[in-house]
């Protein structure tokens, strides 16, 4: 399974990940905030703003992805 890192996630990796979670671009998309167009338009080379890729990162990484995302918004050392 493709991996998601905060730091260094493309569009082309969310939509990887997407389509190996088997989700439609509004439920891949819609939790982080994100309205189904936008999505698209990042799956098609639009760059991911740092927020989203933290966010993504949050929504669709493994744990220990999440936690360090998670850390990096609140300022914190991830362990």
């Amino acid at each position: 399974m493709k991996s998601i890192n905060a730091k260094t996630v493309s569009g082309g990796d969310a939509l990887a990940i997407r389509k190996e979670k088997q989700l439609n671009q509004a439920q891949f998309w819609g939790p982080i905030g994100v309205s189904q167009s936008g999505g698209s338009r990042y799956e098609s080379g639009r760059k991911l703003p740092k927020p989203i890729q933290l966010l993504l990162a949050i929504a669709h990484g493994s744990e220990a992805v999440s936690r360090k995302a998670v850390a990096e918004i609140r300022g914190e050392k991830a362990a």
